[in-house]
């Protein structure tokens, strides 16, 4: 048994988050990205990972190392041309021929992969692909299957004329189990896809294609807002088996009116707080500075920002070593790294 996750998007999506920072190094409550999904793999005893990439890895290779003091054994590939979600998958079989289990780089979740693989196995699936159910699917990958959970068509972003009721609304939650013959079908050397194009032929081939659906926790990391939102979950304690790791902060020894800390918000224990500073329900990361007076929100900060005085911040995501001057006033905002505002501003 093997895991294969998919990082070789650009994560266009996801900027300004991503223009310096791969996506899975991007904190998720001060906590690399990547964590949570080696995380999810492991509680399924799957240890033996690939983390594949369109990119040089040497900035996650830096910071995870083959991960072994997260309890897994994490390689990396990197594609010498984008190969496409399958292709990823083939190239891997090529060297590793096993069960796989593959998950998108995308996806925040508290899924049960033992389920999944415990469904595959007695389903005697070719593949089995986790469903989640959502109010509109037309952004997703549309999963219509029978009562017997047999995948009978797969239609990636359905129009609106696709999405009749009998069809239901379960999506492609981007996790799937799949035998190794499977990589005979992709052709070798071109981009091809899971979603668009190998599933919907696996299942005109009428090969054993099943669905297991969740209805736990699951997000698609693809916006800021998204992004934003996934915090907004964690911290209100909305994610269950995904336990958050508090620091303890050291106490106030300054002049004047000491901090005001929520119990939902985290800090990095580097933060450094001045006097009347008010944090709520917010994510602050490494060496941060928050000026005297300053009031945050339903915020992330990032590592080594300085927040100026009298400063309100609501809803907003601000990036690496930003300086957000005295009185400044944000809502909502979503400012990269290095982010520069001046004193007064407002947006």
């Amino acid at each position: 048994m093997q895991a294969l996750i998919l990082a070789g998007g650009k994560a266009q999506g996801l900027r300004p988050l991503t223009i310096h920072t791969p996506k899975p190094l991007i904190p998720i409550a001060n906590r690399p990205f990547l964590f949570y999904q080696l995380e999810l793999l492991k509680r399924a005893n799957v240890t033996d990972l690939t983390l594949s990439v369109n990119f040089p890895p040497g900035k996650i290779e830096d910071h995870f190392g083959n991960a072994a003091h997260h309890g897994v054994n994490l390689r990396y590939a990197q594609e010498a041309q984008p190969l496409g979600t399958a292709g990823a998958f083939k190239q891997l079989i090529s060297e590793r021929a096993k069960q796989t289990v593959v998950l998108n780089g995308d996806i925040l979740t508290n899924a049960s992969i033992a389920s999944l693989l415990i469904a595959h196995r007695e389903l005697q699936a070719a593949v089995t692909i986790l469903t989640y159910p959502v109010a509109n699917p037309s952004q997703y990958g549309l999963v219509v299957a029978d009562e017997d959970h047999r995948v009978t068509q797969f239609i990636e972003k359905p129009r609106p004329e696709q999405l009749k009721p009998e069809f239901g609304n379960q999506i492609n939650a981007g996790i799937y189990v799949i035998e190794p013959r499977i990589a005979e079908r992709i052709p070798a050397g071109t981009r091809y896809e899971f979603e668009s194009q190998l599933f919907p032929a696996l299942i005109a081939a009428g090969e054993p294609v099943y669905a297991l659906p969740w209805d736990g926790y699951w997000l698609d990391l693809g916006t800021p807002r998204r992004y934003w939102q996934a915090h907004q979950d964690l911290l209100a304690g909305k994610v269950k088996k995904i336990s958050l790791e508090r620091p303890t902060l050291p106490s106030w020894s300054g002049e004047g009116e000491a901090p005001r800390i929520d119990k939902a918000s985290l800090l990095d224990p580097s933060v450094a707080l001045k006097n009347g500073v008010e944090i709520i329900n917010s994510v602050i990361g490494a060496n941060c500075v928050i000026e005297e007076k300053a009031r945050l929100e339903n915020c992330i900060v990032w590592s080594g920002t300085r927040i100026g005085a009298q400063a309100q911040l609501k809803n907003s995501f601000i990036g690496k070593s930003a300086l957000i001057g005295k009185g400044v006033t944000l809502d909502t905002a979503v400012l990269g790294d290095k982010s520069n505002i001046t004193d007064y501003s407002s947006g």
